[in-house]
């Protein structure tokens, strides 16, 4: 009997944050903003553990307290910088576990589903070859170059946007892949790769403070529809 592969989730997050004071930890509808994602992840049956890499005492206190299966890496201060590389914070990750599959997100998408967590995981697991899976917006929208050079249309023939070929956004919800793809190039998406795609309004990914409020309106329009049910 062959073991199934100990799949790790993966949620860095730093204390401060440029564009969004404290947006990690600041509330958004009932609880503080990564608890969402948190909940979300402990609810997904194939994930292993969840390991929370940070260097927010805020964070390490409300973890404590609210999610004490979840486990807390120490982000060293060479690693706190912004401008940091992901993929950076990924490889100091992989000190901290034996696990053969990682699964990395982000405290910004508080829209995302167990579902969707689950879907790329047996997006992963569906053939040998695949080494990366990464959730994608579609995008059917005219766009152009900054000097007026049309991307993915012929303003001659102005289709409709529904009839243009889709593109893809990289929506940063959900990245899938093996720990030897780490390991050997850095990198979390690798040659062998495969996307999910995944509603618009999933993917909501809080990254200006527009963003927030936006998130804000979402969660409560849904909680009045909820309350209306």
């Amino acid at each position: 009997m062959v073991n199934s592969p100990k799949i790790a989730a993966l949620l860095p997050m730093r204390h401060n944050s440029e564009r969004v004071v404290g947006k990690n930890y600041r509330r958004l509808g009932d609880a503080p903003l990564f608890h969402h994602v948190v909940r979300t992840l402990l609810a997904a049956p194939s994930i292993d553990e969840i390991i929370i890499d940070t260097d927010s005492p805020t964070i390490k206190t409300q973890c404590a307290e609210h999610f004490p299966t979840v486990r807390i890496v120490d982000r060293p201060i060479d690693l706190t910088d912004g401008e940091i590389p992901m993929n950076r914070i990924i490889q100091h990750d992989l000190d901290h576990t034996d696990a053969d599959v990682i699964l990395q997100t982000h405290s910004t998408n508080p829209f995302l589903t167990t579902d969707t967590i689950e879907k790329t995981i047996e997006t992963f697991s569906s053939e040998a070859d695949v080494d990366s899976v990464f959730t994608v917006t579609r995008l059917q929208q005219r766009l152009w170059k900054h000097d007026t050079i049309p991307v993915n249309h012929d303003p001659k023939v102005l289709l409709r946007t529904q009839d243009l070929e889709p593109l893809y956004i990289e929506n940063s919800c959900v990245f899938v892949f093996s720990r030897e793809l780490i390991v050997e190039t850095g990198c979390r998406i690798g040659p062998n790769a495969l996307m999910v795609e995944m509603d618009a309004m999933e993917a909501i990914d809080i990254d200006e403070e527009s963003d927030f409020q936006l998130a804000q309106a979402l969660w409560s329009a849904r909680n009045d529809e909820m309350t209306l049910a």
